[in-house]
Formats: structure tokens, sequence, C-alpha cells
């Protein structure tokens, strides 16, 4: 039996480096690789439940590990060759509940 195994995808985190001249702040991509993240494409469900609740649509539904302590709601990351942002909260299971090795949910939308 085969075991299941996510992808590598690239968390962008946003680190305030300074404020411009009109005293807006400035800030610098840090790009970390996060492993073994499931990618799912978002039911129909799901993406009513995001059009309900946040305005916004589902494209895919992430899947976390377990132990991973990233912050995710608002980031934007990389995966199959395009850019998407994390939307709404992060849905956390409790860690000796679950079998397998996620236990954290997120959804993503397309962003250019």
């Amino acid at each position: 039996m085969a075991r299941i195994r996510g992808i590598d995808i690239v968390l962008i985190n946003k680190k305030k480096v300074g404020t411009d001249a009109f005293h807006a702040p400035i800030y610098e991509d840090i790009e970390k690789v996060v492993n073994n993240v499931l990618v799912a494409p978002a039911s129909s469900d799901d993406i009513v439940d995001s059009m309900n609740l946040y305005g916004k649509k589902a494209i895919y539904v992430l899947a976390i590990p377990k132990g991973d302590d990233n912050i995710w709601e608002g980031q934007e990351v990389k995966f199959f060759g395009q850019k998407f942002r994390v939307f709404g909260k992060e849905l956390e299971g409790i860690d000796h509940l679950i079998p397998l090795s996620w236990n954290k949910k997120v959804w993503v939308e397309a962003y250019e």
C-alpha cells in the first residue's frame, strides 16, 4: 500500500523593513518552503461556504502537516507554478485524535 505524500509549496511571509516618505510601511517577501502539504480542489460545498462567509471563491483546499507553526491567514502561497492567497481562518484539529499527518486546513483563492 502506498503512503499519502503531499507536495512542497512556498509560503510567502511579509516582513516590515521600514517606512517610505509618506510613512506607509515597506514590506519584504520572505519565502519559506513547507513540505508535505496536501492540495485538493475545493468542493462545491467549500466554494459556496467561502462565498457566503468571505465573499471569495475558494479554488483549492490545503491540508497543513502536524507540527507546522507558520501563520497562514492572509499569506500568499506558490504551487503548480501559480500564486494564491490564503483567506479565512485555519481549521485545526486535535493532533492525537487525527490518524494521518495533517491537522490544519486552509482555503486559497487565485491571486495575481
